[in-house]
């Protein structure tokens, strides 16, 4: 009796429209973190590798800026309630969906969980004094899966499934999927117009990214070494060094860009 109460509580807050709020403030301080992103890469292409042009370099760059101390906190409070939403999506939301495709949907929303946590908790040690720039997370953990039995072969599979995440950005870009996630009349007129173009390119170079990071972990998997691996940073600057690689890396950084913007249209026209 008790998990069916809990199970219709979150169907509850799920279907409230007050739901609708703690998701646009999380996709307006996801849409900061973005533009910060996009400006790094851009920094990046220009030759500045001083700043890590990920998600926790944003957020060490926004620190840095006038009022940057409530500015971080606002996002970490952000990034608290986009979980918050999508740990509730994950629990009982995609009701819509039947069978596989609403299993799919809720690991999906799983998986945000962990992403914006994890940017969360970048904010809240940054603002407290408590992050370090020198320790690399992704390359620490490619090196604990190679220890394991078949590790190389766990690295590759890490590898493949990030590529998987790449691509279905890629794919969700170009066919605006994303616009099942805005009301109809947000997409609509000049204004509507634009924000599916962002949407378009920012989830493209979104993707374009994460298959960058895909590449790192399956070189790490083919040659044993787990150092090769890396981030969205480290994917940015192994392109960097190849010819054409700042023009690569200036598109990459307004995808970025473009996605905080649409993340600001998603926030005003969200349809959950």
């Amino acid at each position: 009796m008790a998990p069916r109460s809990a199970k219709s509580a979150a169907r509850a807050v799920d279907d409230h429209p007050a739901l609708d709020y703690v998701a646009r403030a999380g996709l307006v301080a996801f849409g900061v973190v973005h533009l910060m992103m996009g400006w790094l890469t851009l920094q990046l292409a220009f030759g500045d590798r001083e700043n890590k042009a990920d998600s926790t370099g944003a957020v060490r760059e926004l620190a840095q800026q006038p009022f940057g101390e409530p500015i971080v906190w606002a996002v970490g409070i952000g990034m608290v309630l986009l979980a918050v939403w999508q740990a509730i999506e994950a629990a009982v939301g995609h009701r819509s969906d039947d069978g596989a495709t609403r299993l799919r949907k809720r690991l999906t929303s799983l998986g945000k969980v962990v992403l914006y946590v994890a940017i969360a908790a970048t904010a809240f040690k940054v603002v407290t004094g408590s992050s370090s720039s020198k320790k690399d997370g992704t390359a620490s953990f490619s090196a604990k899966l190679m220890d394991l039995p078949l590790g190389q072969a766990l690295v590759g599979l890490v590898a493949l499934g990030i590529a998987a995440v790449g691509a279905y950005l890629i794919f969700k870009g170009l066919t605006e999927r994303f616009l099942k996630d805005i009301e109809a009349g947000g997409a609509s007129g000049r204004v509507g117009s634009a924000y599916v173009w962002l949407g378009k390119i920012g989830y493209v170079a979104k993707g374009v990214a994460v298959l960058g990071v895909a590449a790192l972990f399956g070189y790490a998997a083919i040659t044993h070494e787990p150092d090769k691996s890396g981030g969205i940073d480290e994917a940015l600057l192994a392109v960097l060094d190849q010819p054409l690689g700042p023009v690569a890396i200036a598109l990459v950084g307004v995808g970025f860009a473009a996605f905080g913007l649409f993340c600001f249209a998603w926030a005003r026209h969200i349809d959950r």
